[in-house]
């Protein structure tokens, strides 16, 4: 193996999600990508044809999978499973999650926000920084001196991002560069990262509340605000 050999690992996450009650569906199963959803998947597929992808993995999640499925085939490639591309884990999975409405109306639920910079509601960020780190460098290995491919969600991939770049890992959920079906790139030259980039192929298919920066939407499907 060369110390210079450059290898790139494109990290997506998924397309949108067919999730008609607007609940925060986390690692819960059968949320399958909705029709405006394969289509971003489509797009990245698309995005990525003539990229050197030897390698694609994804989160054991449906929409990860559904995700990942268009951009394998593209290169005649197997999607792998690696579980520690998951979603974090959160307490308030299965619950409608807004200001005003949802779990936050329950004074019983408040407890769980005691502590932002953890998160008190889920899997401590650190916990997901060394899970997607060790998913990363097994997809680097895999693809040495190719491109490889890996599809997970928003909150992992986010923090991940903040980890490699040295900023801190709590942070306002509206201010996540991660829009559906965006890819987080990161170049190693040997071992070592030596940049990120970070692009949007679907876009114009993104309706505007799910984009980065949007405001919070009252009432059901409020937590489609922030995606997973």
């Amino acid at each position: 193996m060369s110390s210079d050999e450059r290898t790139v690992v494109h990290v997506v996450r998924h397309g949108e999600v067919e999730n008609p009650t607007g609940v925060l569906y986390g690692r819960l199963p059968d949320f399958h990508l909705s029709e405006l959803g394969r289509r971003m998947a489509e797009r990245v597929a698309e995005h990525l044809a003539g990229r050197d992808i030897t390698h694609v993995v994804a989160s054991p999640l449906e929409r990860a999978q559904e995700t990942a499925e268009p951009i394998a085939t593209a290169h005649g490639l197997e999607t792998a499973t690696d579980r520690r591309l998951i979603e974090a884990a959160n307490v308030f999975q299965g619950k409608t999650f807004g200001v005003g409405d949802g779990a936050l109306r329950k004074p019983g639920n408040w407890r769980f926000l005691r502590n932002p910079f953890r998160p008190s509601w889920g899997e401590p960020y650190i916990e997901q920084v060394v899970r997607m780190k060790g998913a990363l460098d097994t997809a680097r290995d895999a693809a040495r001196g190719h491109e490889a491919v890996c599809v997970s969600h928003q909150l992992p991939i986010w923090v991940l991002r903040s980890f490699v770049e040295r900023r801190r890992l709590w942070h306002d959920p509206r201010s996540r560069q991660c829009t559906l079906a965006s890819l987080t790139s990161f170049t190693f030259v040997g071992d070592d990262i030596v940049s990120i980039t970070y692009t949007e192929p679907a876009l114009d298919l993104v309706p505007a509340h799910l984009r980065a920066g949007a405001k919070p939407v009252k009432g059901a499907g409020a937590s489609k605000g922030y995606g997973a």
